[in-house]
């Protein structure tokens, strides 16, 4: 109970009434969206410590995920890279490392993500644009050809054929002479915000929820380090969700997963540990450390009290952020760099576990190896000479943080149960509610920036009209589809091709029946069977997803 609620109200009436002349003198800037000001009035009068916060390591999180944080151990430092063949891409990656990032993150080609071989007719044009293209289990010995990945935490972004790239990953390993259990690092995997935020779907969305199942239990029994899951909140903001948007439609396709998983037999303090999260650090500074500590404090509520999740690590909340890319502008690249550090700091402050920063000049095209350093810095800056990391959750106690941390808990519990009432995330992804509300925010969002509602820097206010200069930039080889192709068929030379079909013949039995298909990948990529056999023989038996456009 607030013992002095009387007098603090009687004080933030006279506070106003001050504000009432003040505005007559000083009109405010614009109508703002946040309140004024924040008191304790603004907190749970009933405010409980150990239910609001608790500490850093316990239940329910808010405060963070481990004892001692960023104290013990900083959050690792990635940088999202991947263009062209493995071969420049392992040399980018080497680049980075000597630079001091602590972890990999791979971008993956569209042909890749979406199951094509680079010979594909709809491969044209895509191959090693937008990441590096993997075509066989030969190019992935080539991009992490001198990288031991018993040393390295590798994140690949990769969803429709994520166990396919599993598998290979895990058959580079072996020839290392790197055991499964030694394996540290993350695949996405999670294909239902394809259906709703980017689109790079392959199979029809019940297929694809065994697929994931199926790595779930594969990983908690042979490679228990390895996250089966990065939830992808990151790509549903970034397509147009709100921040509360972000945390509720994440959530809702997680609990269809962990529902799919417990359905299949499997126990949640067992696979739930595998869980991993990929979200945005945006531009709204306070908003951004609140939704955070919300989501942490929801998530461990979600998993203790509707699963019965006993195991800490089960009822945690453990983030990678990706600053927004959505939000930096081609014109006046420069000031990209202060957008990110903000949005990166607010990131640190929340109590994140994994980070990649953009490079300022992504607005425009692929990083050069100068835009990708800074943005490595610029996290290295943070960690070591600003003195954020040096205190445990230094926002806790603020009004406004912890009233805005309530705000977005309250607001997106509002929509997982909207959303269950529909029948869960499936449900709401096939009837399109999910993609109808981000799309509305979205325009919301794009029609204030047109109408200088909402400011940004060099396009709306502050412009200067110069021309974006592109000399500088770093562009796909043309060639690359071609050197790719003649390295997929120099490959099919070589190998066995009783032996693929075999592996092949496999799989499309297992998958037509029951049987966890994690083994057969395995075997099947030994084989050097390409990524687009593998999809086939996946689509021959379940089909390929076409979205439905009447939904919108």
């Amino acid at each position: 109970m607030l013992e002095n609620k009387e007098a603090l109200e009687k004080g933030l009436a006279a506070y106003n009434a001050k504000v009432e002349k003040a505005i007559a003198k000083f009109p405010e800037r614009k109508e703002f969206t946040e309140k004024r000001l924040y008191t304790p009035l603004d907190v749970d009068e009933n405010f409980d410590y150990d239910k609001k916060l608790g500490y850093p390591g316990q239940y329910p999180f808010t405060r963070g995920v481990q004892p001692t944080m960023y104290r013990g151990r900083l959050w690792t430092m990635r940088a999202y890279a991947g263009f062209s063949t493995a071969e420049e891409s392992n040399k980018r990656y080497k680049f980075l490392l000597n630079a001091g990032q602590t972890g990999l993150s791979v971008a993956l080609d569209l042909p890749t993500q979406i199951g094509l071989d680079s010979d594909a007719e709809l491969s044209h044009g895509e191959v090693g644009k937008v990441g590096v293209a993997i075509d066989s289990l030969a190019d992935m010995e080539q991009l992490f050809d001198g990288i031991p990945l018993d040393k390295v935490s590798t994140s690949m972004t990769i969803n429709g054929p994520a166990a396919v790239l599993l598998a290979m990953y895990v058959a580079v390993a072996e020839k290392q002479g790197v055991k499964p259990e030694q394996l540290k690092g993350t695949i996405q995997n999670d294909v239902l915000k394809e259906y709703i935020a980017r689109g790079t779907y392959i199979f029809p969305p019940r297929p694809s929820m065994r697929l994931i199942t199926d790595t779930f239990e594969y990983c908690s029994k042979n490679i228990p380090k390895w996250n089966t899951i990065s939830v992808g909140a990151y790509h549903i903001r970034e397509a147009g969700a709100s921040e509360v948007q972000e945390v509720a439609f994440a959530f809702a396709n997680a609990i269809a997963y962990i529902d799919a998983a417990i359905k299949a037999g499997q126990k949640v303090d067992e696979f739930a540990p595998g869980i991993s999260w990929i979200f945005t650090a945006g531009l709204d500074f306070f908003s951004e450390v609140a939704k955070f500590r919300a989501a942490r404090r929801l998530w461990a509520r979600i998993m203790k009290e509707r699963y019965g999740a006993t195991v800490p690590k089960a009822q945690m909340l453990r983030v990678h952020v990706h600053t927004a890319g959505s939000v930096l502008t081609a014109q006046q690249p420069l000031n990209n760099v202060v957008r990110i550090t903000w949005q990166a700091l607010s990131a640190v402050l929340a109590g994140i576990q994994s980070m990649a920063c953009c490079a300022y000049d992504e607005a425009i095209a692929l990083p050069t190896e100068e835009s990708a350093t800074l943005a490595l810095r610029t996290q290295q800056l943070i960690a070591y000479e600003s003195g954020a990391a040096d205190t445990i959750d230094p926002m806790a106690g603020s009004y406004y943080v912890e009233a805005l941390t309530d705000k977005f808990e309250k607001e997106a519990m509002e929509y997982i149960q909207k959303i269950d009432e529909m029948g869960g995330a499936v449900a709401a992804i096939e009837n399109g509610y999910m993609q109808g509300e981000m799309a509305l925010h979205a325009y919301e969002y794009q029609t204030e920036i047109e109408r200088n509602e909402r400011t940004v820097i060099g396009v709306n206010k502050f412009a200067d009209n110069k021309e974006i200069k592109t000399n500088d930039v770093l562009t796909a080889d043309l060639s690359v589809a071609e050197r790719q192709i003649n390295k997929v068929n120099a490959m099919k030379a070589k190998r066995d091709q009783e032996a693929v079909n075999e592996a092949l013949a496999k799989l499309k039995a297992a998958a037509e029946g029951e049987e966890n298909l994690m083994p057969y990948l395995i075997e099947a990529v030994k084989t050097y069977a390409t990524l687009g056999e593998i999809c086939g023989i996946l689509r021959e038996v379940f089909g390929e997803y076409q979205q439905d456009g009447s939904m919108f």
